[in-house]
């Protein structure tokens, strides 16, 4: 079963205290399923946190095993939550992490963004948005672009043509983004890379980051249009990992992505 696939984490863990609770008291399965009225295979399924257990069951298990109400408690937690954006936990991770790896074939990559980009995406963003917000939300990515100057952390930034030559901005706008791009990519724990458009290939065209934190373990963040992914499961981390280390290989090295910046700029 993968991690995606896996009943809510509530779900579990109240299955695995039910169980607990219930051997702790000497209590058989078949006497909490006989004295709730429902089956034996219910009580196992919502042990193991295949199925979610009912307040009535809870209160049963709870009154049979002595709980005091720990049982019936855990009923609140067993709610769906509401739905959240990934992103938060993500930048918790990011604050963490002692090396950033990251591929963005359409965007600049906002640590790397000027306030000027920053400012022109938020803008356009669609279903659109109110002043505050846009300026919530520069004023957050700003914040975030103070992790740049923690040396001891090595940055890697792999970024698609495509928001290099056509960008959000326009003239000396765009140019003045150019030029930031080269002169963040210039210090010593910062590696930029251009992702020329006639070297992509199927599956390339994602957005993805890929940290490692202090103890060496690694997460993975995906981000859509509409949606993101924070994901923890070593096998798929290492999965994105791969992908990044392809992104990497396929793109123009530091110094010729360097020339292709420069080049774009004087353009402008």
């Amino acid at each position: 079963m993968t991690l995606e696939s896996q009943p809510p984490i509530g779900w579990r863990y109240c299955g695995d205290q039910l169980k607990r609770w219930r051997q702790r008291a000497g209590i058989s399965r078949e006497e909490l399923a006989k004295e709730a009225c429902v089956g034996v295979e219910l009580i196992k399924s919502i042990e193991q946190g295949r199925r979610r257990a009912s307040l009535r069951i809870l209160q049963i298990a709870d009154q049979l095993c002595g709980a005091g109400g720990l049982l019936e408690a855990a009923y609140q937690y067993l709610k769906p939550e509401e739905p959240r954006s990934t992103f938060h936990d993500f930048f918790r991770y990011e604050r963490e992490a002692i090396a950033f790896s990251s591929g963005e074939p359409m965007f600049i990559p906002g640590l790397l963004q000027t306030e000027e980009t920053m400012r022109a995406l938020f803008n356009a963003a669609w279903p659109p948005v109110d002043d505050a917000t846009v300026e919530e939300r520069v004023a957050i990515r700003l914040s975030r672009q103070a992790l740049l100057d923690k040396q001891a952390v090595a940055f890697s930034f792999v970024i698609g043509e495509l928001p290099l030559r056509y960008g959000i901005l326009e003239g000396e706008a765009q140019k003045r983004q150019l030029l930031h791009l080269l002169e963040m990519g210039q210090r010593r724990n910062i590696t930029t890379q251009v992702m020329p458009l006639d070297r992509y290939k199927d599956g390339l065209d994602r957005a993805v980051t890929v940290l490692e934190l202090p103890r060496h373990e690694r997460i993975a963040y995906e981000e859509g249009h509409a949606w993101s992914a924070l994901i923890g499961d070593p096998a798929k981390v290492s999965m994105y990992a791969q992908w990044q280390a392809l992104v990497g290989q396929l793109a123009l090295p530091p110094r010729e992505s360097a020339c292709f910046i420069r080049e774009l700029a004087e353009e402008l």
